[in-house]
């Protein structure tokens, strides 16, 4: 089930609300009560985790600790 973000305009308050579908009813405010709540628009990660960039050489991340120098942050 998707989560989606909801901010009330009364007061402002932004919450995460656990739905079935995106064309379920808007909830209420979970703070003040109001009805009048907005969907944001949410950003997410997708993917696995990468190792460390570097930041010092041309390479960037391929440059596998080998830079230049010897000054790699990451080796």
């Amino acid at each position: 089930m998707p989560i989606f973000e909801y901010k009330c305009a009364k007061c402002g308050h932004v919450m995460e609300v656990l739905q079935k579908s995106r064309t379920g009813a808007a909830p209420t405010c979970e703070k003040c009560g109001a009805a009048d709540v907005k969907k944001l628009l949410s950003g997410f990660a997708v993917g696995k985790a990468t190792a460390p960039a570097c930041d010092s050489c041309f390479e960037g991340p391929a440059c596998g600790g080998s830079c230049p120098g010897g000054t790699c942050p990451i080796s």
